[in-house]
């Protein structure tokens, strides 16, 4: 004898209707609970420098400022960026007499916090005699 079995072949699928179901529910709340934020941007013109070369003084203390805001005092690297190791290199180099001319050259990507940074450890020692580097404008800038 010989029994064939009967198969009820059926065609396998994937129910998709709840999954869209679900999809457009989650876009549904984010987009309500999405806050949206207007951005507002100052348009800043910085001022360029045009002036004549001051001739350099014997003795000048040199704050440089790497672009990723790491300090050197007359040359010499710091180890960290902090005010207190600012402020210790430049009363050391400098011997207590904050009526040496004091630069500060920064490179132009410099955070702007690592500038305000050094600024403020001169004022706190005192140091009035302030100049900032800047490259002179060439005539492709115009």
């Amino acid at each position: 004898m010989n029994f064939r079995r009967q198969m009820n072949q059926q065609e396998v699928s994937i129910n998709l209707t709840p999954l869209i179901d679900v999809v457009f529910l989650l876009l549904i709340f984010f987009m309500v609970s999405t806050t949206f934020t207007k951005e507002t941007h100052l348009a800043i013109d910085l001022p360029q420098s045009s002036g004549e070369q001051r001739a350099e003084r014997p003795q000048q203390i040199e704050i440089t400022i790497s672009k990723g805001g790491d300090f050197a005092v007359a040359g010499q690297s710091l180890v960290n960026g902090q005010l207190e190791t600012l402020k210790n290199a430049l009363s050391k180099v400098s011997e207590g007499d904050s009526q040496l001319p004091l630069i500060i050259t920064a490179d132009a990507n410099t955070p702007y916090q690592s500038v305000v940074t050094a600024m403020d450890a001169a004022g706190q020692l005192g140091f009035v005699n302030l100049s900032m580097t800047t490259r002179k404008e060439s005539e492709s800038d115009q």
